[in-house]
């Protein structure tokens, strides 16, 4: 029995030194810490899109489709950490344009094939990727290529919860109309 009063004794002195008083008065502010360098102007670039159609160039010693690298039109800069997403028209539907974003896989009837892309702070280049003989792709899925090209500031990220995969939910969340999509000439 002792033991038992012993071992609740101990318990006890626990639970009673665990327990939180009052909060006490707040302290003193600390020293102010030195003046860190000037961070880049968040409000010099805002995002942007822009939409162009190409004609792909085959690359027959890579087996793929290429175009690029293209520089970003002229009043468009990537600041570091900027990203974009790429979107392809892949059909108009009763007058609806029907876009699906890349990388994409696509099934034609000579085998998979991706259209794929890349880019850097100063251009970006897109890419027709066959798992097949590239010469075997047929002509109108690498002429008149309609693309859409969305530039997400870096102070914004990807990681908002936005559907990344819809280009109307993409403008919408990043307040871009219809109406503000540069329309470019490429050569």
């Amino acid at each position: 029995m002792r033991k038992i009063s012993v071992v609740f004794g101990v318990f006890l002195a626990l639970f009673l030194t665990s327990c939180e008083g009052p909060i006490g008065p707040p302290g003193f502010d600390g020293a102010q810490g030195p003046q860190g360098p000037a961070g880049e102007d968040g409000s010099a670039f805002e995002a942007a899109a822009f939409e162009f159609e190409i004609d792909f160039l085959l690359n027959t010693d890579a087996n793929i489709y290429e175009f690029g690298p293209e520089l970003y039109p002229s009043d468009i800069t990537l600041i570091q950490d900027d990203v974009i997403l790429m979107y392809r028209l892949e059909e108009v539907n009763d007058g609806l344009d029907v876009w699906r974003q890349l990388p994409q896989p696509f099934f034609s009837e000579q085998g998979l094939l991706y259209y794929n892309f890349d880019f850097t702070q100063a251009d970006f280049g897109i890419f027709v990727e066959p798992e097949f003989d590239a010469t075997l792709i047929p002509a109108d899925l690498v002429e008149a290529q309609v693309f859409r090209v969305v530039v997400i500031p870096a102070n914004l990220g990807t990681s908002s919860k936005m559907d990344k995969s819809n280009l109307s939910t993409v403008l919408q969340a990043l307040n871009i109309e219809e109406g503000d999509i540069q329309k470019i000439k490429l050569p």
